[in-house]
């Protein structure tokens, strides 16, 4: 089985506890830094890696 290599949106929207629309406003207020975008179909990707950034800069553990 193949690791999943990007989480979409609205699963990090449900690992920081917020919605999905207030995490597309961070990144527009540049709260958060920008996303990477899919190729294919313009979606907002994250790693792991950036999660946990995005978790830092929110204050939670």
């Amino acid at each position: 089985m193949v690791e999943k290599k990007y989480l979409n949106a609205g699963e990090v929207a449900l690992a920081l506890g917020i919605s999905k629309q207030t995490l597309i406003k961070y990144e527009q207020k540049t709260i958060f830094p920008k996303a990477r975008r899919n190729n294919l179909n313009g979606w907002r990707e994250y790693t792991i890696e950036e999660l946990m950034k995005l978790k830092k800069i929110m204050g939670r553990p």
